[in-house]
């Protein structure tokens, strides 16, 4: 009973964060254009019930940017995460599953990836992209598979050993064939949870980056942005524009945290009887 309840209780949670998560983003594309609309007339408001988290200096409803900043994080976020683990995930069954040099290029590129800040990688690789919305997943996508790619490697070369490949590899089927059957079913666990802890990494290094002036264009309601705009405001004791903003941002990735331990608890064969 106490295994089906915490099972229950894991998929009920999942339920929640992804209904939740996805209400955020369609609510912020909904009000993309709200967002943007000024009026002079109503500026400076703290939160009130006409406006929950106040107006910014152009009459702007901080209400609808906060949603619209943190629906545009999220599909950044869950783009470049998407294609940081697709890039772990090929490097590093390449890596342990042909050796040789092949390893040892790919581990070369891992220590080099890793050897380098992640946001001074991030920005350097913006600016060479043309910054932007571009220049933030290419940065953001390209700094963040190491980990998971190293994960990745070590599950492989567990994995080579074990008889059922050993006999496949015997009976002549190819390699492609063993990691295509039998390797990457194996290797999902890791990889969709891998894929959902780089989230909070993708979305924060996305703010960051976009607060430094190298990232999503001022134009857009990015959360990188607003902080960055407020942080002109705050000594005039308007902490709503950051207040809000900050704590939403910082929400979500701890709920894609979460959501990430979950989904590992709820895969790893080893938790079934805890």
């Amino acid at each position: 009973m106490k295994r089906v309840n915490r099972r229950f209780s894991t998929l009920l949670f999942l339920g929640i964060a992804a209904a939740l998560l996805g209400a955020v983003t369609l609510a912020g594309i909904c009000l993309k254009d709200a967002a943007l609309v000024t009026d002079f007339s109503r500026k400076d408001l703290p939160p009130c019930q006409g406006f929950l988290f106040g107006t910014d200096w152009m009459g702007r409803d901080m209400f609808a940017r906060t949603l619209a900043g943190l629906s545009l994080s999220i599909r950044v976020g869950l783009l470049t995460a998407g294609i940081s683990a697709c890039v772990a995930l090929v490097l590093g069954v390449l890596s342990a599953a042909f050796g040789g040099w092949v390893d040892a290029l790919i581990s070369w590129w891992i220590d080099l990836v890793m050897g380098t800040p992640h946001i001074l990688l991030v920005i350097l690789l913006s600016i060479a992209c043309g910054k932007g919305f571009t220049g933030v997943v290419v940065g953001v996508a390209l700094s963040h598979w190491t980990s998971l790619a190293r994960v990745i490697r070590g599950e492989v070369l567990q994995l080579k050993t074990a008889p059922y490949l050993l006999a496949a590899e015997k009976l002549g089927v190819s390699r492609w064939n063993r990691v295509k059957l039998h390797l990457l079913p194996h290797l999902l666990p890791q990889f969709l949870t891998g894929l959902i802890l780089l989230f909070p990494h993708a979305i924060l290094h996305e703010a960051s980056v976009t607060f430094l002036g190298f990232g999503l264009s001022s134009e857009q309601p990015a959360v990188g942005v607003i902080l960055s705009e407020s942080m002109r405001y705050l000594t005039t004791g308007k902490w709503w524009l950051a207040l809000f903003p900050g704590a939403a941002l910082v929400l979500v990735v701890v709920l894609f945290a979460l959501l990430g331990e979950r989904v590992r608890l709820l895969l790893d064969p080893g938790s079934v009887h805890e």
